[in-house]
């Protein structure tokens, strides 16, 4: 699903100093993005607002089509729980769930976690977390935890997922091993928009935006990109 950005515009308690300054970006279907900059440049409120988990003070966003501002409650979480993936630089798996049921989470909204429990653990397989199916967070690593995050995100197969510094937290080498699974994510035609300030991970996306004061300063593509096409 397109992205499609026009005239965004996000103020918080003063509408004459806006955190984002009339945006329009366009983002294709299965793209990589990167989404750079300095801190308060407003980096994640971008990525809140296009996901809908923010609102807008003025300007549109689609995603396939489908204003994500106009849609009542109802249809918006129904939207992001199939549709969109998040990742967040801090895990929020609930603590007294097991790794198995924080991956699950998502499809008990839809009553499918039964039948979703052979995915669910396929996807920790995948992710090398399986063997933490029954362990609480409190008792996985760091990494592990992050993992965990990254397969409940993809349990409903979305078409977008949100990345919001998913590496922030984690030391390199389990960076590195998060990353790679967000490239493979994007292999199988997942639209990827990742928040980042590792310069590095940055030039691994396809396309980087790099933010100040909240305008886009530069648009980069840094590689050719061939993703497969998503099934659902």
């Amino acid at each position: 699903m397109d992205i499609q950005i026009h005239g965004l515009i996000k103020s918080f308690d003063n509408p004459d100093k806006p955190v984002l300054k009339g945006l329009d970006v366009e983002i294709k279907a299965g793209q990589f993005v990167s989404i750079t900059g300095r801190s308060g440049s407003g980096k994640s409120t971008f990525l809140y607002c296009i996901s809908g988990l923010d609102t807008i003070s003025s300007g549109t966003v689609t995603i396939g089509g489908k204003n994500m501002h106009t849609m009542n409650e109802a249809a918006i979480h129904r939207f992001r729980n199939e549709e969109m993936g998040f990742v967040f630089q801090f895990h929020y798996l609930l603590p007294e769930l097991t790794a198995l049921e924080n991956v699950l989470m998502p499809a008990r909204k839809k009553g499918m976690h039964q039948h979703m429990e052979k995915e669910a653990r396929d996807l920790m397989e995948q992710f090398e977390v399986g063997h933490a199916g029954s362990r609480k967070p409190s008792q996985m690593s760091g990494g592990e935890q992050q993992r965990v995050a990254i397969a409940r995100a993809l349990i409903m197969k979305p078409s977008i997922l949100f990345a919001d510094e998913p590496t922030g937290n984690l030391d390199s080498v389990n960076g590195e091993t998060v990353l790679r699974i967000i490239e493979q994510i994007n292999e199988m035609g997942v639209t990827i928009l990742m928040v980042t300030h590792e310069q590095d991970y940055a030039a691994r996306a396809n396309r980087e935006l790099e933010f100040a004061d909240g305008k886009i300063i530069a648009d980069r593509h840094h590689r050719a990109h061939h993703p497969r096409k998503k099934h659902k």
